[in-house]
């Protein structure tokens, strides 16, 4: 059920779809096997394919590139604020967010998680909660999936991820990254040595 004013402003209007039953049942980490993550890399690959120069909300993302790191090293400072972050830490990433350019975006969910994916006879076969999803920098969203995703999951991911597109390099703006999705709270965890400590995938 797609709901929109009138049939002439379908193509403008923001719509919503409304499914009382969506088939399906909410994935145990522990139950991810290989096709489920070659699943998830199509799945992200495709969308990583659909490419644009500005960022924001899928409905009005009319941001530039350049106030790209203009907004994030705000964003990280206001959010800093009153919160147990090391100086040494949030200067690290604010000088990373200097370096960063971002030509092209497109949409990710930040606060991707397993949870929010259904599956069927263990095949994913739905993705519910997409309230989050944006126009963003691809980065972003890979920085998000090492937290995820355990070595082996991660190669596999992108032997099928690497089919579309090329891994960039994470090293030069990880740091800031991370900060901001902890900083978001976008996995629940309260210690910012243990998340910003996490392993490396990518």
């Amino acid at each position: 059920y797609i709901a929109a004013s009138s049939v002439s402003e379908q193509q403008t209007a923001p719509a919503f779809i409304l499914a009382r039953i969506v088939s399906g049942t909410l994935i145990d980490t522990s139950s991810v096997d290989d096709e489920m993550l070659k699943t998830l890399a199509q799945h992200i690959s495709q969308l990583h394919q659909c490419q644009q120069i500005t960022w924001g909300q899928l409905i009005d993302a009319s941001l530039t590139a350049t106030q790209w790191p203009q907004r994030l090293q705000y964003t990280l400072r206001q959010l800093a604020e009153n919160r147990e972050i090391s100086e040494q830490l949030l200067l690290e990433a604010l000088n990373q967010i200097t370096g960063i350019s971002v030509e092209n975006f497109v949409p990710i969910m930040p606060d991707l998680r397993w949870d929010q994916f259904l599956q069927c006879d263990g095949k994913l076969s739905a993705l519910v909660d997409l309230d989050a999803f944006v126009y963003g920098p691809r980065e972003l969203e890979l920085v998000l999936l090492e937290y995820l995703l355990d070595q082996q999951q991660a190669e596999l991911f992108m032997l099928h991820y690497q089919q579309m597109h090329t891994m960039p390099d994470l090293s030069e703006l990880r740091t800031a990254y991370r900060l901001l999705l902890f900083l978001m709270n976008v996995l629940g965890e309260k210690d910012i040595e243990t998340w910003m400590q996490a392993s490396t995938r990518f």
